[in-house]
């Protein structure tokens, strides 16, 4: 798509073009054009944060996963609370735990169960 087409179909999101929108979420996720799908966030746009939401945690980047969880994406909290258990973290699994997540509740029995006794020791 050359500049003017994208500067059309920006002006036409911008304007609340849920189609523009939609197809700007799909090339700016192509693209891993995060300044885009933040703009398109911004908007409204729940597609865009589902991306981003995708696109941080396949880089592992916590701190983008947080932002999103703090701004009400369950997406990315359910996120946090996959990678937080694939590290073992549960210092961060009881933050989120305390936070109301169920998930980390459960994530947090999870790792117990796998935890050694301290009788088999």
């Amino acid at each position: 798509m050359d500049d003017p087409d994208l500067a059309r179909l920006r002006a036409a999101a911008d304007g609340g073009d849920q189609d523009a929108i939609s197809q700007l979420v799909e090339l700016a996720g192509e693209r891993g054009d995060l300044g885009e799908l933040l703009r398109l966030a911004e908007l409204g746009s729940g597609d865009a944060v589902d991306v981003l939401v995708e696109l941080a945690g396949a880089r592992g980047d916590l701190g983008e996963l947080l932002r999103l969880a703090e701004l009400g994406s369950g997406d990315a909290v359910d996120v946090l609370v996959e990678l937080a258990g694939e590290r073992g973290d549960r210092e961060e699994l009881r933050r989120l735990a305390a936070a109301g997540h169920h998930d980390a509740v459960d994530a947090l029995a999870d790792l117990d169960d796998l935890a050694p006794d301290e009788g088999d020791r």
